[in-house]
């Protein structure tokens, strides 16, 4: 069993910054990759970010590209969701998820909530 802990919402004004994090924990052993995703006020859930844990790569959605920044410390098993130029639109309770291979999320977080104000 795997368990992701998401820690770093808050409140902040618009043009502001925060960083999540999302820490792993249980079962250890190498992930496909970790990704974040957003789930605004009567929305659906949306994909954030994603990285590769080996390699790096990264992905984002158009939404964010610019201003969202996601890393990973692999010895931590943790990964980063750097919020840069915040908006009200980019309130949402955010969530971090894991996937062991290709083709699906394995793990979900419980979600940390991020609000900006205009």
């Amino acid at each position: 069993q795997v368990l992701l802990v998401e820690s770093g919402g808050g409140l902040v004004q618009a043009g502001g910054s925060l960083r999540l994090s999302c820490a792993a924990s249980g079962r250890t052993f190498s992930w496909y990759l970790m990704a974040w995703f957003r789930q605004p006020p009567g929305k659906v859930r949306q994909f954030v970010a994603s990285i590769i844990w080996s390699g790096g790569s990264t992905q984002y959605a158009d939404a964010v590209k610019g201003r969202f920044t996601i890393s990973r410390d692999n010895a931590k098993n943790t990964a980063y969701l750097q919020m840069n130029s915040l908006k009200p639109e980019d309130t949402a309770v955010y969530y971090c998820a894991t996937a062991l291979a290709a083709g699906g999320y394995d793990y979900w977080g419980q979600g940390t909530q991020v609000t900006v104000s205009s």
